[in-house]
């Protein structure tokens, strides 16, 4: 059996049912006592009633990774008991709501019944909230087993249902019927519980697809274009939130765009428009985007335009199982497109790094003109994860790659005036560092100037089909 502030505590309850809310504010309290935890969501792809877990590990230690078996298991879903059961550690705890009284199979474990049911029936009547404060009453019975701080865990309360003050009143409630039934029922607190620590402090408890999201606005993205796939979406959501608090002046003026669009294709059409433009553009998917976005990634390629795209991997192939995660694009990502080609691809091991990833892409993709991969997995992005605070140092400047500004063009244009051989070139490489300068639309009203194809082409942006030249420009 584990020990203080080492164990595992695993939750099986049923899509739908409010049950994710009530889990996180566990977790959080672990956390906010300074413990360091590692929450995994296992959910299903339905919208409802399908089976879900939560596990949580707390690791005086720090230690991230799963561990194999539960130490207490919350089981409030009937469909699940059988495969459940097996996963508790002998002499470990299945705690279960006892209002319809149930046998198990194992006589190595310690069986907490509590009548989770009945207990709701008895002090709400609303039926939504009868089964809503089911799983409050759980994380209550939790505090006293485990011997949580109270008051951290009433103010992650208050703090999720900020400005819902009867919600508060009323969840308070909820975690108390449960704590008061445990305290009564069962010996508290267990072998192992919960104790204040120090090891968290100065830590932070988030998912990678928020801290890239603010990364990219860090990272200074006016431009995000993408269609909803699962575990991305919450990458878009997340640039969103913070694009709303920090890139919207006093007077409601959006200082650049973000665009739900009507399929994979068409977010990556938008993204290349925009950097092409000059805006910082970036879009998010999971493998089957990567797929559909194979021929436009080619485009952004050949024609040399700095994009950025998250790829947060699921399990494949074709739809495969998303809500599951797997790292298994690398190759898909590094060769997207047809033809000779390859694309930097970025690998965040964390949140802190997909915060860190998300501005250095941008960086690269405008240093290298061309597009870069920032390849997470749906347990980071997903997952909360417990890791640094995030480092951003304000003497940092963008790094927008070789851009040249109509003064820049016009001292061009004076040299070609006696050497034809000076004039600019969009992919002439004049540094011998394979990247060439590029312009801007609206930069010079009548130089810089050049056609953007996706067809072979020479160093003046002009169509060609001499193999030589193509290959040259290739390389």
């Amino acid at each position: 059996m584990s020990g203080i502030n080492d164990f595992v505590v695993k939750f099986a309850t049923v899509n739908g049912s409010g049950s994710a809310s009530a889990n996180t504010i566990f977790a959080k309290s672990l956390f906010r006592m300074g413990i360091p935890v590692s929450p995994k969501n296992i959910f299903p792809s339905n919208i409802q009633g399908l089976p879900t877990w939560y596990e949580v590990r707390a690791s005086g230690e720090g230690y991230l990774g799963r561990r194999e078996g539960i130490d207490l298991f919350v089981a409030m879903n009937p469909q699940t008991y059988a495969q459940d059961v097996k996963e508790i550690v002998p002499g470990g705890y299945l705690l279960y709501d006892s209002t319809m009284a149930r046998r198990f199979d194992r006589t190595d474990i310690n069986i907490l019944p509590v009548p989770i049911a009945r207990m709701c029936a008895e002090n709400w009547s609303d039926t939504r909230q009868r089964q809503l404060f089911k799983n409050i009453v759980y994380v209550g019975a939790l505090t006293a087993l485990l011997d949580m701080d109270m008051k951290v865990v009433e103010q992650v309360i208050a703090d999720q249902l900020k400005g819902k003050a009867k919600l508060v009143d009323a969840n308070l409630k909820a975690l108390n019927l449960g704590r008061e039934h445990a305290l009564k029922s069962f010996p508290c607190p267990l072998s192992f519980h919960a104790k204040q620590s120090e090891v968290a402090k100065g830590k932070i408890m988030v998912n990678g697809n928020e801290a890239a999201g603010l990364g990219c606005v860090y990272a200074g993205a006016t431009v995000c274009a993408w269609y909803p796939i699962t575990p991305s979406t919450s990458l878009a959501e997340g640039f969103e939130k913070y694009f709303k608090r920090f890139r919207v002046r006093q007077d409601g003026r959006k200082l650049g765009a973000i665009v739900q669009a009507e399929d994979e294709l068409a977010s990556i059409g938008i993204v290349i428009g925009a950097a092409w433009n000059g805006a910082r553009a970036f879009t998010a998917t999971s493998g089957p985007g990567i797929s559909l976005m194979g021929e436009f990634l080619g485009l952004a390629y050949f024609a040399e335009v700095p994009v950025v795209v998250f790829n947060v991997q699921r399990g494949g192939p074709s739809t495969g199982m998303p809500t599951r995660t797997q790292q298994s694009d690398v190759m898909s990502s590094a060769y997207a497109s047809h033809g000779d080609k390859k694309h930097v691809l970025l690998f965040p091991r964390d949140p802190n790094e997909c915060f860190e990833f998300a501005i250095d892409a941008f960086d690269l993709a405008e240093r290298l003109q061309t597009p870069v991969l920032v390849l997470s997995d749906l347990d980071i992005g997903m997952n909360d994860w417990v890791t640094d605070a995030f480092k951003w140092d304000d003497a940092r400047k963008h790094d927008r790659g070789k851009v040249l500004d109509a003064a820049g063009l016009q001292k061009i244009a004076e040299f070609a005036k006696n050497d034809p051989g000076k004039r600019w070139g969009r992919y002439k490489d004049v540094d011998g560092d394979a990247i060439p300068w590029r312009t801007l639309p609206g930069t010079h009203k009548d130089l810089g100037a050049f056609f953007t194809r996706g067809s072979s082409h020479d160093e003046y942006a002009v169509y060609t089909e001499d193999g030589r030249v193509n290959a040259a420009n290739m390389q």
